[in-house]
């Protein structure tokens, strides 16, 4: 009888600490998926400032959720066709400016919480004719995983300053 009592507490204890080692697991695979999700919502950032530099509204277009919201100079354009819209007036596509599009990357903050996020950056807009910076403004946006991706649904623009 002592045996098999013995016996039934090894077994409980070793069913004890594999179960601590799975939730272990689970937790690294938690953090390595958090990971994952920052730089998935970083990439934003990078194909935000590709579209710009190319001036291709196409892939800007695609960063947006369909009813995206986009708030900048106090006004508020509302679902892809509007911001689309705003894109096509705005001076980084028209066609004389060739401008290169840059953020620091120490200035980049990317946030996430399940499939909800936060990215901040800054678009240094450079001529590289004269080598001058021509504009400076600051992104400030909300995103979610739709469909498997990440996607803006709420950018609020902002002046930004050149300072560290």
């Amino acid at each position: 009888m002592r045996t098999l009592l013995m016996g039934c507490a090894v077994g409980v204890l070793l069913l004890s600490l594999a179960a601590c080692g799975s939730s272990s697991a689970s937790s690294s695979e938690q953090a390595l998926k958090r990971e994952a999700d920052i730089y998935e919502i970083g990439l934003i950032e990078k194909w935000w400032h590709q579209a710009t530099s190319r001036q291709d509204v196409d892939q800007m277009m695609s960063l947006f959720a369909p009813n995206a919201t986009y708030v900048v100079g106090g006004k508020t354009y509302t679902g892809k066709k509007q911001i689309r819209q705003f894109w096509l007036k705005a001076p980084v596509f028209q066609p004389g400016n060739r401008w290169v599009s840059e953020t620091p990357a120490y200035k980049l903050r990317v946030t996430v919480n399940g499939d909800r996020g936060t990215l901040y950056f800054e678009c240094h807009y450079v001529d590289p004719k004269t080598g001058q910076t021509v504009g400076v403004t600051a992104a400030n946006q909300q995103v979610a995983r739709i469909n498997g991706r990440w996607l803006v649904t709420n950018h609020v623009g902002a002046s930004a300053t050149l300072s560290p």
